[in-house]
């Protein structure tokens, strides 16, 4: 099933796998959190919500690079692949495309319409990182469940469709601990605690639903020895849980704590729950259906696309790292003039 990884045919559709799994990891957990900002934006007074967008205000339309590189990578490389997925995604893609340029739009809007307004554009940036994060979590259901059409392949998807924007909400709150202070600080702890329940029921749900759904991914799970490689990965996962709610505890009680400990810890989950269901799918593509092999492109495109990626892929990580350099630090009020 794996072929020769010393031979170009062999390891390009492995590196572009790799390139792909990142892009998509930094667009979950990067633009997850002004997701989570936007979801999180109706709990907020009005002078909070300003300083909540503020928050996002220099990153959030950069974090979706990461969306396009992802998706790129999946059509140029592994174009066959990439017909069934969003043949199969069609409609949560369309939805999520509406919901990403309804905060797009809300953004600027809000700050340009006439006060009497404000709350609308509020509402609808609400509304669209709500839209855009439910949608993305119906596709990642049908994703790792190979594309069931049973009803409880898509009880399933509507499931992770609502704890995934807890995820994003809770990266939200753990951005708003570091970024903001006083009374919005300890606000987002509060929501960063309602929402962990939920984000772990997600990931539970995600955990035990991936191998009922594929005997194959089941016995590389929980054959002997897989299973004692593999414990780490539930037990850290565990403890970043805990460990996120005993420093939100503290912070609620006003005791000493690091602020970037809850932010911290919710991206260590994600990456953790990525490299699980990454362990889990290769070296298929297409659960049960198609590996990365048999959906990559000719040898021959793959080269050319590669010394690409080579220049592409580290730039954006560079600009990515520099954007966060400067602008790091507590936020000030979002002014436009």
């Amino acid at each position: 099933m794996i072929p020769n990884l010393s031979e170009p045919s062999g390891w390009l559709p492995l590196f572009f796998l790799v390139a792909m799994g990142i892009a998509m990891v930094a667009y979950v957990v990067l633009d997850g959190y002004d997701l989570g900002v936007g979801i999180l934006l109706n709990q907020a007074s009005e002078s909070e919500k300003d300083i909540m967008i503020s928050s996002i205000g220099p990153f959030w339309d950069a974090n979706e690079t990461w969306l396009v590189l992802g998706v790129g990578v999946l059509l140029i490389a592994f174009p066959m692949a990439h017909g069934i997925i969003l043949t199969e995604l069609y409609l949560p893609v369309g939805i999520m495309l509406a919901g990403l340029i309804l905060r797009g739009v809300s953004f600027d809007f809000r700050a340009k319409a006439h006060l009497s307004q404000k709350s609308v554009w509020n509402f609808l940036f609400f509304f669209g990182s709500f839209l855009a994060a439910a949608s993305q979590g119906v596709m990642v259901g049908r994703e790792v469940i190979g594309f069931d059409s049973g009803y409880l392949g898509w009880i399933f998807s509507f499931i992770v469709a609502l704890c995934l924007p807890a995820g994003y909400a809770l990266l939200g709150a753990g951005w708003l601990i570091m970024k903001t202070s006083g009374d919005l600080q300890l606000k987002a702890v509060g929501w960063a605690r309602r929402c962990l329940l939920l984000t772990a029921l997600g990931v539970g749900i995600i955990s035990v639903a991936t191998p009922f759904f594929s005997a194959e991914i089941a016995a590389k799970w929980f054959n002997f020895p897989n299973v004692f490689f593999l414990l780490p990965f539930p037990v850290l996962t565990l403890a970043c849980f805990v460990l996120i709610d005993l420093s939100l505890l503290k912070m609620q009680r006003n005791k000493p704590a690091p602020v970037w400990i809850p932010f911290a810890l919710s991206v260590a989950i994600f990456v953790l729950a990525f490299l699980g269901i990454a362990y889990s799918m290769f070296p298929y593509i297409v659960v049960d259906k198609m590996t990365i092999w048999e959906a990559a492109s000719a040898t021959e495109s793959l080269w050319v696309i590669f010394w690409g990626a080579v220049v592409v892929l580290p730039t954006i990580i560079g600009y990515t790292i520099y954007s966060y350099k400067i602008f790091w630090g507590k936020t000030e009020p979002l002014s436009y003039y």
